[in-house]
């Protein structure tokens, strides 16, 4: 079986020879007829869960991570950072484990999971900063707890967010970012300087900034505008339209500059899901028609329920910024910012085929190939 088509970066006509859905070769042509784009698969540093499968439930087994991550496939994303939000100790080991057990179990699943993000539970207490985690369970930086959550995930925990305002936060970043951990700023009501001191401990990343914040802040300073005036700090965004509105995911990409910017879908177990009430992290959240999940009762978003290639698509409308450049964000600078270029292989391992329709800004899946194999095929 041979497909062509022209690559992401640099349009070449390319055609791939598959034998038995696995490549075999890659040849460059002269020109192709194909409409077919091809470019690295996705990268999401931040997936709570997808397709009915939750990370973050005390019952979750290694089988529901695989089944997980195995959908994430079929939408594009290749390689995800797993992430546990604000639980108990037995509740965020127990989800820690299932993840560790999945990877021991299925070497293609091992390859796609980067390393576990830890999403709290060291954040603001606060309604807003705090977003959909459980108050019962916010607590002060604890660098002997954290190392026994490492020694649970054999040392896979690769990113954790927090508030550097939190007593012994500062203290905590130094000894993550020592461990070379990605510590990343979220769900916090820090003041200009608790961010600029948790930058100078070494805080590298902002994460889904923009939320996990109050529904009303001060004009300025905030501890938004102070994030995204910080050069030293990447920012990862949430591109759904309604974490952020099309007009502010412009200016932020703008501000923090390409360089500086990465997708992700903060993907609950609610994506791909039909409209409803549901439970997340202990909570009553609602999922509407048109994918928007909040908090029963208030204003507050609790994730999202879209795939990564959806941020995509919207950071291209939202933001005026081509499709290359978009895939980048989704792709190179995730894997930049976890140091991770050389876990993943050249071009020709890891890809997914698309069609791309400019005046719908719709990406239209056809293939997803990890490893040099193919994992899912749409007709």
């Amino acid at each position: 079986m041979k497909i062509s088509g022209y690559t992401i970066f640099d349009n070449k006509p390319i055609e791939l020879s598959l034998d038995n859905r696995t490549i075999s070769s890659i040849t460059e042509l002269q020109s192709t007829n194909s409409k077919l784009r091809i470019a690295p698969a996705l990268v999401d540093i931040q997936v709570n869960g997808f397709a009915g499968f939750d990370l973050n439930v005390p019952n979750v087994t290694s089988d529901d991570v695989i089944d997980m991550v195995r959908a994430l496939w079929r939408v594009g994303t290749g390689f995800l950072c797993p992430t546990i939000v604000t639980a108990s100790f037995e509740d965020i080991s127990n989800s820690i484990k299932a993840i560790v057990a999945a990877c021991e179990s299925d070497p293609m699943v091992d390859r796609s999971i980067l390393g576990i993000h830890l999403e709290g539970p060291y954040i603001s207490p606060q309604d807003g900063p705090r977003g959909a985690h459980p108050r019962g369970h916010v607590r002060k930086p604890n660098w002997d707890e954290f190392r026994r959550l490492q020694d649970v995930a054999n040392g896979m925990i690769r990113i954790v967010t927090l508030a550097p305002e939190i007593s012994g936060a500062i203290s905590l970043i130094e000894k993550l970012v020592a461990e070379d951990i990605v510590v990343a700023i979220g769900h916090t009501d820090a003041s200009p300087q608790n961010i600029r001191d948790g930058i100078s401990a070494g805080a590298r990343l902002s994460t889904h900034l923009g939320n996990g914040a109050h529904a009303m802040i001060q004009r300025h300073p905030n501890y938004i505008w102070e994030q995204l005036g910080a050069d030293e700090l990447w920012a990862s965004l949430i591109v759904d339209g309604y974490h952020l509105p099309p007009t502010v995911v412009k200016s932020m990409i703008r501000a923090k500059t390409l360089e500086r910017c990465i997708l992700i879908s903060d993907a609950t177990a609610l994506a791909r899901m039909p409209s409803g009430q549901y439970q997340f992290a202990g909570q009553s959240v609602q999922l509407t028609a048109d994918r928007r999940i909040h908090l029963l009762g208030t204003e507050y978003l609790a994730g999202s329920a879209i795939e990564l290639v959806s941020g995509v698509e919207n950071s291209v409308q939202f933001a005026d910024i081509s499709l290359p450049e978009a895939i980048t964000l989704a792709t190179l600078q995730p894997l930049r910012l976890l140091g991770a270029e050389k876990e993943i292989r050249e071009l020709g391992d890891d890809l997914i085929l698309f069609e791309w329709n400019p005046e719908t800004f719709e990406i239209n899946l056809k293939m997803t190939i990890l490893n040099g194999q193919v994992v899912d095929q749409n007709s």
